[in-house]
């Protein structure tokens, strides 16, 4: 079982930046693919950005790309994204996630963290 804690959320103006945090529980974490999604009001959750178990491979969503980066700090079982140039339309609850597979945290990861509320005021 794998347990992750996001922070980092909260409000920014647009054009701004924020760091989000995701912590995991376990000694296994360089074992996961690690993986952020996100669900506005209203709609589905959608997947933003994931990295290899490694990090040596990332993979971003287009409405994110070239703003938003995705990392990993094995040693301290954490993954991060930094948002940057944020737009209104990032608003959102941005949620951790994690699979062994790495094909598997981009469509169906199997554990998910609590989420944090991440605002972009226009």
């Amino acid at each position: 079982q794998v347990q992750l804690v996001e922070s980092g959320g909260g409000l920014v103006q647009a054009g701004g930046s924020l760091r989000l945090s995701c912590t995991a529980s376990g000694r296994t974490f360089s074992s996961y693919a690690m993986g952020w999604f996100r669900q506005a009001p209203g709609k589905e959750r959608e997947f933003v950005a994931a990295i290899m178990r490694s990090g040596g491979g990332t993979y971003y969503a287009d409405s994110v790309k070239g703003r938003f980066t995705i990392s990993r700090d094995n040693a301290k079982n954490t993954v991060y994204l930094q948002m940057n140039s944020l737009k209104s339309e990032d608003t959102a609850v941005y949620y951790c996630a994690s699979a062994r597979d790495t094909r598997v945290v981009l469509t169906e990861p199997n554990y998910w963290g609590q989420g944090t509320q991440v605002t972009v005021s226009s």
